[in-house]
């Protein structure tokens, strides 16, 4: 009588785990701070360069912009796309810092800034990736894109290609190191983009574009020789927060440049494009810099609360413990007292397998002044299958042997 009992006390637990509830996975709706929104420019700040644009690097808003979307020649600003693509082939293992590149007559006879290396000279891939990053060396460019992709053509269709991906519109390039060329353009907001994807993704470049000077070896058939490299970017000496990134000039583009820099914890990208000498580039940039780091304070979520498992229903298993995406963080523009920042949960008692590792359950919701002003979504940290006839059997032999 009793085993009687326990078989029926089983089968009610199986007819009712069988009975699959609708619960919503995903609760997201839009967050308040959407990447790229733009923000009213300020009418005091003068800018003598024809296109100008500032942008808070984490989120990707934009503080302040002049004629952002005109191209014009970007001159050797063009190298941040080209540095964006030879961290791309590291990350993707397919070179490595270490690796000898030769150089082509072709990458020797490059004109304009150049570390004049020699056809048939080897250089490693950091050697190289310093002469572009700090002396802008146009015939390392080349002998990087060769490396890569074979030849200068193709590493240049898959800057283009970058370029569509990270949703530059007003791009087109024509080689890989920014002489001036018919159709080798971009425009002020398509450099921001291509320098935050870079920062973001690859933040090593700073170990790079930041050195002030360095000397590299010259090894030919004639011998060994010194030749020193020294920083393009003035910036990274008269400028006390910069990090980077990269200038350009030609007689085109006039004096251009993507200048970053870090503050208390806000990074900005500050691009100038057709300023008329060196000197009004680099005081463009930081009237844009000071500008935006007087109206710009970061609020980033250190201590974000532990999460506890969430139920699943018709799983393999009962649970699944949670991730949180990403860290939180709010650019604010206002003043605003941001130790009143509050956040709370949105998210259901259970979720349905099958659920796949990575799939969104829920939200972090933050508020200001009970306004939302962002949300972080919940993961699952693993997968669960959908339980099978044979997994409920198991269970209900499990229960029998109690």
């Amino acid at each position: 009588m009793k085993t009687i009992k326990k078989l029926l006390a089983v089968m009610l637990i199986c007819i009712q785990t069988l009975q699959f509830s609708m619960v919503p996975n995903v609760l997201a709706e839009e967050t308040a701070t959407t990447p790229g929104t733009e923000q009213t420019s300020d009418t005091a700040v003068e800018v003598t360069a024809p296109s100008a644009i500032l942008m808070e690097m984490t989120t990707g808003t934009v503080l302040y912009e002049k004629d952002a979307d005109t191209a014009r020649p970007p001159a050797s600003v063009t190298k941040v796309m080209t540095m964006l693509l030879i961290f791309d082939a590291l990350a993707e293992g397919k070179i490595q810092l270490e690796d000898k590149v030769t150089t082509s007559e072709y990458a020797s006879s490059m004109g304009g800034s150049q570390v004049f290396l020699e056809t048939g000279e080897k250089q490693t891939v950091e050697t190289l990736l310093k002469c572009i990053s700090i002396a802008s060396a146009n015939d390392a460019c080349v002998a990087m894109a060769e490396y890569i992709s074979g030849n200068e053509e193709e590493f240049v269709r898959q800057m283009n290609l970058r370029a569509e991906g990270l949703g530059m519109k007003h791009t087109h390039f024509v080689n890989c190191n920014g002489l001036d060329a018919e159709g080798h353009e971009t425009s002020a907001r398509d450099i921001a983009l291509m320098s935050r994807e870079l920062l973001l993704k690859y933040p090593e470049i700073h170990n790079y574009c930041t050195i002030w000077m360095e000397n590299i070896t010259h090894t030919t058939s004639k011998g060994s020789s010194e030749f020193g490299l020294t920083n393009t970017n003035k910036l990274i000496r008269q400028y006390e927060y910069a990090t980077g990134l990269k200038t350009g000039s030609t007689g085109k583009a006039k004096f251009c440049v993507s200048a970053t820099a870090e503050k208390n914890g806000v990074s900005l990208i500050a691009v100038i494009m057709g300023a008329e000498d060196s000197k009004a580039r680099f005081k463009d940039a930081v009237t844009l810099l000071n500008y935006g780091f007087g109206k710009c304070q970061m609020y980033t979520d250190e201590k974000m609360p532990s999460l506890d498992p969430i139920s699943v229903t018709g799983g393999i298993q009962e649970s699944i413990s949670l991730e949180y995406e990403k860290k939180f963080t709010y650019l604010d523009t206002t003043g605003a007292n941001l130790n009143a920042v509050t956040s709370r949960l949105q998210i259901p008692d259970k979720v349905n397998a099958p659920v796949k590792k990575g799939d969104t359950v829920g939200q972090r919701i933050y508020y200001l002044d009970e306004k939302e002003i962002g949300s972080v979504n919940l993961l699952a940290e693993e997968t669960v299958k959908k339980a099978g006839f044979f997994d409920y059997l198991r269970k209900a032999l499990y229960w029998i042997a109690l």
